[in-house]
């Protein structure tokens, strides 16, 4: 086993797939997996939520009980990637200040920002299929989900599967713009 002082230290990529609801995210993140060189890791804030115990939320409480979760979310993201692991995040940017917060955590230049599209009527559809989210969820989220309107890569899981979808984003990473769409969302580029 290598001794911890000799592990060459780096900096880890983060494949950032935002989008609605049911619009493939996850579904794309499990063929990156398959798919990528390299070790990776998929952490999807809907595990984050599902971390957390059993015990009621009082509603008044609840608002800040899933602010923290994403707070923890996105630092936990940064943390995995600044020790030098490459993540494939997946989320909902359907608040403004969750945007604002990614922003101000991982370095912007080691993210790529990916826009996951789907047509409201395939999002219902989903929905329905899926049976564990409430109707109109996905549509609700659409106008916030890319208000932003700049990513390095947009794909539309309408027309493409998740595994050509998955192709795209691999193909994608060797030559990667500079800035990229987080620098210059955070105004570093």
């Amino acid at each position: 086993m290598q001794h911890l002082s000799s592990v060459p230290p780096r900096r880890g990529l983060v494949v950032f797939l935002n989008g609605t609801s049911s619009s493939g995210k996850s579904s794309i993140a499990a063929e990156l997996l398959r798919i990528l060189d390299g070790p990776y890791f998929h952490m999807p804030v809907d595990s984050f939520h599902a971390m957390r115990s059993g015990t009621p939320v009082p509603p008044d409480q609840l608002d800040v009980a899933l602010h923290r979760t994403w707070r923890g979310y996105h630092r936990a993201v940064a943390g995995m990637a600044a020790a030098g692991n490459d993540v494939v995040m997946d989320h909902v940017l359907s608040a403004e200040w969750r945007l604002r917060d990614c922003l101000a955590v991982p370095p912007a230049r080691d993210v790529v920002f990916v826009g996951v599209h789907c047509p409201p009527e395939e999002l219902a559809r989903r929905e329905r299929a899926r049976g564990d989210r409430p109707g109109g969820l996905a549509a609700a989220q659409l106008a916030q989900v890319h208000a932003h309107g700049l990513y390095d890569l947009e794909l539309d899981t309408g027309s493409l599967d998740p595994a050509e979808c998955a192709r795209r984003i691999k193909e994608f990473l060797p030559d990667r713009p500079t800035p990229t769409a987080f620098e210059r969302l955070a105004g570093t580029g």
